[in-house]
Protein backbone atom coordinates (compact mmCIF):
# COMPACT_ATOMS: atom_id res chain seq x y z
CA UNK A 1 0.00 0.00 0.00
CA UNK A 2 1.31 3.42 -0.96
CA UNK A 3 0.48 6.92 0.35
CA UNK A 4 0.64 9.60 -2.34
CA UNK A 5 0.38 13.39 -1.86
CA UNK A 6 0.24 15.84 -4.77
CA UNK A 7 1.67 13.21 -7.08
CA UNK A 8 4.57 12.31 -4.78
CA UNK A 9 4.86 8.92 -3.11
CA UNK A 10 5.29 9.55 0.64
CA UNK A 11 5.17 5.97 1.95
CA UNK A 12 5.43 2.80 -0.12
CA UNK A 13 5.10 -0.62 1.57
CA UNK A 14 5.87 0.92 4.94
CA UNK A 15 9.03 2.75 3.80
CA UNK A 16 9.62 6.40 2.92
CA UNK A 17 9.45 7.11 -0.77
CA UNK A 18 12.77 7.74 -2.54
CA UNK A 19 11.81 11.36 -3.26
CA UNK A 20 11.22 12.23 0.41
CA UNK A 21 14.10 14.03 2.09
CA UNK A 22 15.07 12.36 5.38
CA UNK A 23 17.21 14.18 7.92
CA UNK A 24 20.00 12.44 9.75
CA UNK A 25 22.26 13.14 12.68
CA UNK A 26 25.99 12.92 12.04
CA UNK A 27 28.36 12.85 15.00
CA UNK A 28 31.02 15.51 14.40
CA UNK A 29 33.00 15.76 17.62
CA UNK A 30 33.00 14.60 21.25
CA UNK A 31 34.66 16.61 24.04
CA UNK A 32 35.12 15.30 27.58
CA UNK A 33 35.49 17.60 30.56
CA UNK A 34 38.22 16.95 33.10
CA UNK A 35 38.53 19.97 35.41
CA UNK A 36 38.06 22.04 32.22
CA UNK A 37 37.56 25.80 32.31
CA UNK A 38 35.88 25.69 28.88
CA UNK A 39 34.89 23.27 26.11
CA UNK A 40 34.91 24.80 22.63
CA UNK A 41 33.90 23.67 19.15
CA UNK A 42 35.49 25.87 16.47
CA UNK A 43 34.79 25.44 12.77
CA UNK A 44 37.86 24.15 10.94
CA UNK A 45 39.77 23.22 14.10
CA UNK A 46 40.25 19.67 15.39
CA UNK A 47 37.93 18.19 12.72
CA UNK A 48 34.99 20.41 13.76
CA UNK A 49 32.46 21.37 11.08
CA UNK A 50 30.25 24.32 12.12
CA UNK A 51 29.16 26.01 8.91
CA UNK A 52 26.57 25.58 6.16
CA UNK A 53 27.27 21.88 5.73
CA UNK A 54 24.28 21.03 7.94
CA UNK A 55 20.89 22.71 8.38
CA UNK A 56 21.25 22.76 12.16
CA UNK A 57 23.57 21.52 14.88
CA UNK A 58 22.71 19.62 18.06
CA UNK A 59 24.88 19.55 21.17
CA UNK A 60 24.17 16.88 23.76
CA UNK A 61 25.69 17.61 27.15
CA UNK A 62 25.77 14.45 29.24
CA UNK A 63 26.35 14.13 33.00
CA UNK A 64 28.00 17.53 33.32
CA UNK A 65 29.35 17.80 36.86
CA UNK A 66 30.45 21.27 38.03
CA UNK A 67 33.39 21.62 40.40
CA UNK A 68 31.59 24.46 42.20
CA UNK A 69 28.25 24.03 43.96
CA UNK A 70 25.36 26.08 42.48
CA UNK A 71 27.19 26.77 39.20
CA UNK A 72 25.22 27.11 35.95
CA UNK A 73 26.06 25.35 32.70
CA UNK A 74 26.34 28.16 30.12
CA UNK A 75 27.23 28.74 26.47
CA UNK A 76 28.03 31.51 23.99
CA UNK A 77 28.85 31.68 20.30
CA UNK A 78 31.42 33.47 18.20
CA UNK A 79 31.42 35.08 14.75
CA UNK A 80 35.22 35.41 14.57
CA UNK A 81 36.44 31.84 14.91
CA UNK A 82 36.53 31.81 18.68
CA UNK A 83 38.52 35.00 19.29
CA UNK A 84 35.50 36.45 21.12
CA UNK A 85 32.42 34.81 22.58
CA UNK A 86 30.10 37.80 22.94
CA UNK A 87 27.41 37.54 20.26
CA UNK A 88 24.22 39.51 21.06
CA UNK A 89 21.46 37.30 22.51
CA UNK A 90 17.75 37.76 23.21
CA UNK A 91 16.40 34.78 25.16
CA UNK A 92 13.79 33.45 27.57
CA UNK A 93 13.76 30.68 30.17
CA UNK A 94 11.23 28.78 32.24
CA UNK A 95 11.56 25.82 34.57
CA UNK A 96 9.69 23.08 36.38
CA UNK A 97 10.91 21.56 39.63
CA UNK A 98 10.03 19.13 42.40
CA UNK A 99 11.91 18.49 45.62
CA UNK A 100 13.14 15.13 46.87
CA UNK A 101 11.24 15.76 50.10
CA UNK A 102 8.02 16.36 48.11
CA UNK A 103 7.81 19.71 49.88
CA UNK A 104 7.81 22.05 46.89
CA UNK A 105 7.06 22.06 43.18
CA UNK A 106 6.38 24.75 40.60
CA UNK A 107 6.34 25.75 36.95
CA UNK A 108 7.66 29.30 36.55
CA UNK A 109 9.20 31.84 34.20
CA UNK A 110 12.80 32.53 35.19
CA UNK A 111 13.27 36.19 34.21
CA UNK A 112 16.72 36.47 35.79
CA UNK A 113 18.09 33.86 33.37
CA UNK A 114 16.99 35.52 30.14
CA UNK A 115 18.84 38.18 28.15
CA UNK A 116 17.65 41.34 26.41
CA UNK A 117 20.21 42.10 23.72
CA UNK A 118 22.91 40.84 26.07
CA UNK A 119 26.36 39.49 25.29
CA UNK A 120 26.91 37.34 28.40
CA UNK A 121 27.11 33.56 28.41
CA UNK A 122 23.56 32.15 28.30
CA UNK A 123 22.62 29.78 31.15
CA UNK A 124 21.28 26.40 30.05
CA UNK A 125 20.67 25.37 33.67
CA UNK A 126 20.28 27.06 36.99
CA UNK A 127 22.15 26.04 40.16
CA UNK A 128 23.52 22.54 39.57
CA UNK A 129 24.71 20.72 42.69
CA UNK A 130 28.24 19.42 42.96
CA UNK A 131 27.57 16.44 45.23
CA UNK A 132 29.19 13.29 43.84
CA UNK A 133 25.83 12.07 42.49
CA UNK A 134 24.65 15.41 41.01
CA UNK A 135 24.98 16.48 37.38
CA UNK A 136 23.18 18.05 34.41
CA UNK A 137 22.22 16.64 31.02
CA UNK A 138 20.40 18.14 28.07
CA UNK A 139 20.25 19.16 24.43
CA UNK A 140 20.96 22.45 22.64
CA UNK A 141 20.05 22.98 18.98
CA UNK A 142 21.24 25.90 16.83
CA UNK A 143 19.59 26.52 13.47
CA UNK A 144 21.33 27.73 10.27
CA UNK A 145 24.40 29.20 12.01
CA UNK A 146 26.07 30.10 8.71
CA UNK A 147 23.22 32.31 7.48
CA UNK A 148 24.26 35.85 6.56
CA UNK A 149 20.63 36.92 6.08
CA UNK A 150 18.77 35.94 9.25
CA UNK A 151 19.29 35.80 13.00
CA UNK A 152 20.21 32.38 14.42
CA UNK A 153 17.62 30.67 16.60
CA UNK A 154 18.45 28.22 19.37
CA UNK A 155 16.50 26.13 21.84
CA UNK A 156 17.47 23.79 24.66
CA UNK A 157 16.06 21.59 27.36
CA UNK A 158 18.02 20.50 30.43
CA UNK A 159 17.42 18.12 33.30
CA UNK A 160 19.60 18.33 36.40
CA UNK A 161 19.89 17.87 40.13
CA UNK A 162 19.57 21.30 41.72
CA UNK A 163 21.94 22.07 44.59
CA UNK A 164 19.03 21.99 47.06
CA UNK A 165 18.13 18.39 46.08
CA UNK A 166 15.42 19.14 43.55
CA UNK A 167 14.73 17.60 40.17
CA UNK A 168 14.89 20.62 37.85
CA UNK A 169 13.89 20.93 34.19
CA UNK A 170 14.88 24.06 32.28
CA UNK A 171 13.59 25.21 28.89
CA UNK A 172 15.71 27.91 27.24
CA UNK A 173 15.33 29.49 23.82
CA UNK A 174 16.24 32.62 21.92
CA UNK A 175 18.24 33.95 19.03
CA UNK A 176 21.63 35.43 18.25
CA UNK A 177 20.79 38.85 16.88
CA UNK A 178 23.38 38.95 14.13
CA UNK A 179 23.45 38.39 10.38
CA UNK A 180 27.11 37.37 10.59
CA UNK A 181 27.81 33.66 10.37
CA UNK A 182 28.35 31.88 13.68
CA UNK A 183 31.38 29.59 13.49
CA UNK A 184 32.30 28.64 17.06
CA UNK A 185 30.59 27.75 20.34
CA UNK A 186 31.91 27.51 23.88
CA UNK A 187 30.51 25.89 27.02
CA UNK A 188 31.60 26.66 30.58
CA UNK A 189 30.38 26.78 34.17
CA UNK A 190 29.28 30.15 35.54
CA UNK A 191 31.94 29.71 38.22
CA UNK A 192 34.74 27.18 38.60
CA UNK A 193 35.47 24.36 36.19
CA UNK A 194 33.51 21.62 34.48
CA UNK A 195 34.77 18.76 36.61
CA UNK A 196 33.43 15.93 34.42
CA UNK A 197 30.96 15.16 31.66
CA UNK A 198 30.73 14.87 27.88
CA UNK A 199 29.47 17.16 25.11
CA UNK A 200 28.72 15.64 21.70
CA UNK A 201 28.24 17.75 18.57
CA UNK A 202 25.99 16.50 15.76
CA UNK A 203 25.10 17.91 12.35
CA UNK A 204 21.46 17.49 11.27
CA UNK A 205 20.19 17.35 7.69
CA UNK A 206 22.28 18.95 5.04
Amino acid sequence: MAVVSNGTTIIDAGALGASVAAGKMTLIKTLTASSSSTLSFVNGASSVVFDGTYDSYIFKYISIHPATDQAYVTFQCSTDGGSNYNTTITSSDFRAYHGESDGASALQYSHSFDQHQGTAFQPLTQEVGNDNDQCASGTLQIFAPSSTTFVKHFLSTSQYSWSGDYSMRDFTSGYFNTTSAINAIQFKASSGNLDAGTIKMFGVGG
